[in-house]
């Protein structure tokens, strides 16, 4: 027999209940035995967990279509501007294998995408002729709001071949070539994000990328045209409006192909004149930079995409044409200027640099953090910046509190909204009234109590999944995100085995206990990101199984990491890992996260860790490593990785151990390419910030020495995250990109008069 809950579980309850709007526990119930038994086939007695899950996912999108057909109702009628836009081993996530209970398919809105053909100049203009069709099938998925009954559409696309079978071919016996055929069309959505590193993996992802464009814009247009719920004759003709009623934000690259996409659209079928279509395409769209590394700015083949999509190259070089035609307007005789800026690039094999693309046919052009949208005017795009630079803006990144604290965290936001009430959760600026609680012995204890049951909770889940059993007084030291060289989980690592060799060398010495914490996913092609998760596991199976070490250490490898899991970690945390080499980061969300859950960070100033310290304060953050400034002025002197290799004896002995093989004994030589590109390649210059790291976390060891003042540090970084809500990110992008205000208006929900 269960026990009662207490007033606060009960309180706890009712608060993230809240969140969901629950209406009637009784008719909830009889829909979720309805659609067990009815939609699933199944009673209690056969029914699997599985089979709970999409139940309780039917039930609760039972609540969901009424309002979300009245939201698309609201629009149509309100007719407001949209937005669209150990051992290790590989593993597929086939995660539709089972079906997903929340999308909806539409069928009925499938459209037409082309691919290859040629293009004919006519008297009527250019046609897309001979092209192989592939037919784009809509999902859509409801969005609902915060207790607002709105329910938003996020509609995602999946290739279809245009026939079952070649007939004709399976007649003959041809049964593998129509299937074959068949895969080959549909593998545009089978697999996400191919490896590119081949020309089939080149061609595959630029096919994904026009896809989901020409889909969407077919998609956008279609409704532009109709105006009314449900209806799909065109009303409007005329794209004077266009710009007023659709924004189309780009996020990075992937999407750049809208413009010539549009473009295609707006001359060659619908017959506007080329300075008319350029004046709406560039009045709608609007480009988000996410990256400064040069490899992950796209520059596509010309020869592919002449092959692939040849109407769009044709468009490309006209807007190149007269784009630099106003370069050299305002920049006179500047010839390299005209080369730098060219949107095509030429060489021994001739590119399309489609972040230019981006930027000539947007009408605004932001990054995603303050330090990284200067950077941009200063560095990559400057040259754009000093041409038009009243299109250039900064949009800092944010993180929703709904999800990222009280769905997750429920036991802390219940002890912030004891103190100040649940209006943060839609305000979030609100928490800085907790300033006036770092002091309150009580508040202090009831932080520190919710980090500890989340540590709990985190740790059994360790011990059940990964068979570790780790301490759950010591420091939670977490670094998750992508696996790659400028996020420097190396660094993380180096630090590591510095902390095993001190303990080796004063084994009866005071050592704070530590669970150092890693996850991430590493790109299909990217050898030396799978190197270091190699090597992470590596060190793990180590110092793990050392006991010198005991429980003072602990190393483990966060297998698969993604939402469901970052939703125990966060919590959890103690210390956030955000060590990027200064002036790569772009923002990063999850060092936001991380504050906002009550963990303390040991950064660089980069991303949006410099505006995180700004808020809380220097003093409330673990500050260590050069600034961009540094890391100039060292790359005009010339980073040397053997100067510190040769000065720092405790560096110089973790690489000898990773070169001699004392973490793969039966593979001395695995991890020799880490060593020469530590060594000979590393462009973010890891040794550089070394000693200065190690120093940081030897004041973070001393720190959580002193419970009370940890979670007072603690308490000032939750009271000062409210400016990182996404809530206030879209609010920006609403008011000063799509020209639209934000509104917190609450419809009717169906079952009340409108």
């Amino acid at each position: 027999m269960s026990r009662p809950l207490s007033d606060q579980e009960k309180r706890k309850q009712i608060s993230v209940r809240g969140l969901a709007g629950v209406e009637n526990v009784t008719e909830l119930k009889k829909s979720f035995n309805r659609h067990l038994h009815f939609t699933l086939v199944k009673d209690r007695n056969v029914a699997t967990p599985r089979d709970y899950y999409f139940a309780l996912a039917h039930t609760v999108r039972d609540h969901l279509v009424g309002r979300w057909i009245r939201t698309q109702q609201h629009y149509y009628e309100k007719d407001p501007k949209v937005l669209l836009g150990a051992s290790w081993m590989e593993e597929a996530d086939d995660w539709l294998r089972y079906g997903n209970p929340w999308e909806k398919a539409r069928p009925e809105f499938t459209l037409p995408v082309h691919f290859y053909g040629r293009v004919e100049h006519t008297s009527q203009g250019a046609k897309w002729v001979d092209t192989q069709v592939v037919l784009a099938m809509p999902y859509d998925t409801p969005v609902p709001g915060y207790r607002n009954n709105i329910v938003n559409t996020m509609r995602l696309w999946s290739a279809k071949a245009p026939n079952d079978f070649n007939l004709k071919d399976f007649n003959v016996g041809g049964y593998i070539q129509a299937v074959l055929d068949r895969n080959l069309a549909e593998n545009i959505s089978r697999v996400l994000y191919p490896n590119d590193n081949f020309f089939e993996g080149k061609e595959l992802r630029l096919k994904q990328e026009y896809f989901v464009v020409a889909a969407t814009l077919q998609d956008i247009i279609r409704r532009f045209k109709s105006s009314k719920f449900g209806c799909r004759d065109p009303v409007r003709t005329s794209f004077d409006a266009f710009p007023d009623k659709v924004a189309i934000q780009l996020n990075d690259t992937h999407p750049s192909l809208a413009i010539p996409e549009l473009m295609r659209i707006l001359v060659d079928l619908e017959r506007l004149d080329w300075d008319k279509a350029w004046d709406v395409t560039v009045r709608t769209c609007a480009y988000t930079n996410h990256t400064v590394l040069p490899e992950a700015l796209e520059r596509w083949p010309v020869h592919l995409i002449e092959t692939l999509l040849p109407r769009h190259l044709q468009i490309i070089y006209e807007i190149n044409q007269r784009f630099l035609n106003r370069v050299a307007a305002a920049f006179p005789g500047d010839v390299d200027r005209l080369r730098r800026m060219s949107l095509v690039e030429e060489g021994a094999v001739k590119r399309i640099n489609m972040a230019h693309l981006c930027i000539a046919g947007s009408h605004a052009v932001n990054g995603v953090a303050r330090i990284h949208s200067e950077i941009l005017k200063k560095t990559i795009f400057k040259e754009f910046y000093e041409l038009e630079p009243h299109k250039f803006q900064n949009k800092t990144n944010g993180i929703t509190p709904r999800r990222w604290l009280v769905l997750c965290n429920p036991g802390l936001a219940e002890v912030i909204a004891e103190r100040i009430g649940e209006d943060y959760i839609s305000d979030l600026d609100q928490l800085r009234k907790l300033l006036s609680f770092v002091d309150d012995e009580a508040f202090i204890r009831d932080v520190a109590k919710v980090k500890q049951e989340n540590k709990l909770k985190f740790a059994a889940y360790l011990e059940r999944e990964y068979k570790v059993h780790i301490n759950p007084n010591s420091l939670f030291d977490i670094q998750v995100k992508r696996i790659h060289e400028y996020k420097r989980q190396l660094l993380n690592c180096l630090h590591v085995i510095t902390l095993y060799n001190r303990i080796k060398q004063e084994p009866n010495r005071f050592f704070v206990p530590r669970t150092v914490m890693i996850g991430g996913k590493a790109a299909p092609g990217y050898h030396m990101a799978k190197m270091i998760i190699r090597l992470i596991t590596a060190i793990g199976d180590v110092v793990n199984h050392d006991p010198v070490v005991g429980d003072r250490l602990r190393v483990i490898f966060l297998e698969n990491y993604r939402v469901s899991l970052a939703e125990k970690v966060i919590p959890a945390a103690d210390l956030s890992e955000q060590i990027s080499t200064a002036g790569t980061e772009a923002s990063g969300t999850g060092n936001m996260k991380f504050m906002l859950n009550g963990a303390l960070t040991i950064g660089t100033m980069d991303g949006a860790n410099v505006e995180m310290a700004e808020e809380a304060g220097e003093e409330n953050f673990f500050i260590f490593g050069m600034r961009v400034e540094d890391v100039e002025k060292l790359d005009q002197r010339g980073y040397n990785a053997q100067e510190y290799y040769d000065r720092i004896p405790e560096l110089r002995q973790v690489i000898e151990q990773l070169s001699s093989g004392f973490f793969s004994p039966k593979q001395p030589d695995l991890f020799k390419d880490i060593v020469n590109m530590l060594m000979h390649h590393d462009r973010f210059k890891v040794f550089a910030d070394y000693e200065d790291y190690i120093k940081c976390q030897e004041k973070v060891s001393a720190l959580y020495k002193n419970p009370r003042e940890w979670t007072r540090m603690v308490i000032r970084n939750i009271a000062t995250s409210g400016k990182f809500s996404s809530d206030r990110t879209i609010a920006q992008y609403a008011r000063e990109i799509w020209g639209i205000e934000p509104s917190r208006k609450r419809l009717p929900a169906p079952d009340e008069n409108i």
